[in-house]
């Protein structure tokens, strides 16, 4: 489905062209500048039996085109906005468009045209209001001997028809729902047209058919959630008590995410089933969409002091996000302290309403800015293809995230001296090698990169060999990120062997992520020997001292261990072994392994968030780390917890960074850490807690 637009788009390239080298004559800009896209062209044919027809191209980000007719002609040049004319005879003709951008990068399409004097015949209309938008019509025609076809949609106000190719989807918006009469004008290059009227009942819809934003993940600490399929939701909440009221009351599902449905309302309520202290907390957030309520009023009632109200607008068909501070609560004299339901009101008249993601919050501790660098990768130049590192020398990038129609921006910026990229607003991104001379990956075994994300809940690496048509396999493949750690960098290295992508031909590497802040760093190809044993140091930290409790590394000062590799009964064998100069332990025949701190003075870890540790081995199947309090007895979840590795990667060092809200343990006093794998051989380096 498609709207064609014709929109004159070259004075506003030329602006900012000349905005751009005013700016210290920096034209670095056009290195980033896509090929145009979305290339298409309108066809219309005068109705005299002429064969003239007049074609206007249109493309993202083009400034001119080369029209080949078809017909043996010469091209035909057209500037951004303009059309060209041709007479045709009778017959059919495949027509190219060769859309030309600013830096002269290029794109094609071509369309199939019929010229026929005859009047158009099996006329085939289909008309429908779109299942996503609410108010919007989309018209399509088929029909033999006709070129394109006008629309008429009949509100008032709007004369002009909207004109399509034939066999090319039109839209239309309305401004109110009801029924309108459409009328369709077939045209070819007759003087007869064939027509078609329709009285056609446009409809709004009437409830959300999206979810609004996903709420971002938060530490148990830092939320109250009432009602959203993001957090753990307050226990037995009744979200629709008997008031007396008139409201209706359901529950929908929308792509798996439950939103509630208030209807005909005036007033509601929920009721906790018992109080909640909030007063540590800093705003209360609540997701509405409605279709036809203009304002909503929000009262939280509190056990000793009643209940006070806030108003908010809303807006018709959208997901609507209020973050209400809850001094606008305060200040009317509410306790937060003792909050134990909520009341909703109409503010004006009555209508429905659905409502989502309801909880209190206070802004999260996780870190949104990283001050610390990437860790300092280990692997030498002669076995690295790098994109993007300090470290390295990387190849040359014909285009870095490129106009694809994608919401990311992209700036770099400096963490210690160290330039690294920031996507802010990240849903997908493209860096481009080089089309005409691909990057041949043959060789390599991993692909690496560090990354920094406060929201991201979810990020994924895809590569791309354009030489490939679409949809063959070897043409793309993505992988993710098995589990999105916040708030601080993360070293990834997934195996090429895992891409289904032709890798001898790469021209396209893409990041996809759920509209977050995501740093990037040290994008690199590597291979690391034959897997067996590892051939560097694992990558070296660059977290300060003070910020650090270290269980085992050569890059801090480590706590005093009084028990390493007790004998519990395990057929773990352990060694320290040197690989580049650095410490290394070396488990072997690694079932399970204590660590022993000091029973007598634990170590106290809260206030910490990550546990971290770089593993390196050739055979292991499963990898788990399991913290343990043993001031706790047996059967406490605060005594111990263990948690694994979600995909162990073989042959090379392996960053992990598992946040401690994961544990139940109690992380107070620490007395044992405990490795846990399939009996493998496992070298383990920078084994430390962290912020």
């Amino acid at each position: 489905m498609k709207t064609l637009k014709y929109i004159i788009s070259l004075g506003i390239v030329l602006f900012f062209f000349i905005n751009c080298t005013e700016d210290d004559n920096d034209l670095s800009f056009v290195d980033n500048v896509a090929a145009p896209s979305n290339v298409s062209a309108l066809f219309q044919i005068t109705q005299d039996n002429t064969g003239l027809v007049t074609i206007t191209p249109n493309a993202d980000a083009a400034v001119s085109y080369n029209v080949t007719l078809g017909d043996g002609s010469e091209p035909i040049q057209v500037k951004q906005g303009a059309s060209a004319k041709h007479n045709y005879a009778e017959g059919s003709y495949s027509v190219k468009i060769e859309a030309v951008g600013i830096t002269g990068l290029k794109t094609e399409v071509s369309k199939d045209i019929v010229v026929s004097f005859k009047a158009p015949q099996n006329l085939v209309v289909t008309i429908e209001n779109d299942a996503a938008l609410t108010k919007q019509v989309n018209v399509n025609v088929k029909a033999d001997f006709a070129m394109f076809y006008e629309v008429y949609f009949g509100e008032a106000g709007k004369p002009e028809p909207v004109l399509g190719n034939i066999g090319e989807t039109v839209s239309y918006t309305y401004q109110e729902a009801g029924t309108y009469t459409i009328r369709i004008v077939a045209k070819g290059g007759a003087i007869q047209t064939t027509e078609y009227i329709k009285e056609f009942l446009v409809t709004a819809i009437l409830q959300p058919i999206t979810n609004p934003t996903t709420p971002p993940r938060r530490d148990a600490a830092e939320v109250i959630a009432i009602y959203s399929d993001a957090y753990t939701n307050v226990s037995g909440v009744n979200y629709y008590p008997n008031w007396g009221q008139a409201t209706t009351y359901a529950q929908i599902v929308v792509s798996g995410n439950n939103i509630i449905q208030y209807g005909k309302l005036n007033y509601q309520g929920i009721d906790f089933g018992t109080s909640v202290d909030a007063s540590s907390m800093v705003y209360l957030h609540i997701d509405a969409w409605t279709a036809d309520l203009a304002a909503l009023k929000i009262f939280p009632i509190s056990a000793a002091t009643g209940e006070k109200s806030v108003t908010k607008n809303l807006i018709a068909d959208q997901w609507v996000s209020f973050d209400i501070p809850l001094s606008d609560f305060t200040s009317q004299g509410l306790s937060m302290a003792d909050i134990f339901q909520f009341k909703f009101e109409a503010a004006n008249g009555s209508g429905t309403v659905f409502l989502d993601n309801i909880y209190f919050y206070k802004p999260s501790a996780i870190p949104t800015v990283p001050i610390v660098s990437a860790p300092v990768p280990t692997a030498p130049q002669a076995n690295v293809i790098s994109i993007f590192s300090n470290s390295y020398t990387n190849i040359a990038l014909s285009e870095v995230n490129p106009n694809w129609g994608q919401s990311t921006t992209l700036s770099t910026v400096n963490i210690q001296g160290n330039s690294t990229w920031l996507y802010e607003n990240l849903n997908y991104t493209g860096l481009v090698t080089n089309y005409g001379n691909a990057t041949n990956l043959t060789g390599k075994t991993f692909v690496h990169f560090d990354y920094f994300t406060p929201d991201a809940t979810t990020l994924g690496l895809k590569l791309v060999n354009t030489s490939y048509p679409d949809g063959d396999p070897q043409k793309e493949d993505i992988e993710y990120v098995s589990s999105v750690a916040l708030g601080t960098w993360v070293s990834v290295d997934i195996p090429l062997s895992k891409f289904a992508t032709d890798i001898s031909g790469i021209t396209q590497i893409i990041f996809e992520s759920s509209s977050a802040k995501v740093y990037i760093d040290n994008l690199y190809f590597y291979t690391n020997g034959d897997g067996t044993v590892p051939t560097v140091a694992a990558p070296t930290p660059t977290f300060s001292a003070s910020s650090v409790v270290s269980i085992f590394s050569d890059a801090y000062t480590n706590v005093a261990i009084s028990e390493l590799n007790p004998n519990w009964g395990q057929t773990t064998t352990l060694t320290t072994t040197n690989i580049g100069g650095n410490n290394v332990w070396l488990y072997e025949s690694l079932n399970y392994t204590g660590i022993v701190t000091n029973y007598g003075s634990p170590t106290n870890l809260s206030g910490f968030r990550y546990v971290h540790f770089d593993y390196f081995t050739p055979d292991a199947t499963t990898l788990g780390l399991k913290l343990v309090n043993t001031t706790f007895p047996d059967g406490s979840p605060s005594k111990e917890d263990i948690k694994y590795v979600s995909s162990v990667t073989k042959g090379t060092w392996v960053s992990v960074d598992i946040p401690l809200a994961n544990y139940t343990t109690d992380v107070s006093a620490i007395t044992q850490l405990i490795f846990e794998s399939s009996g493998a051989k496992v070298y383990i380096d920078n084994f430390y807690f962290h912020n």
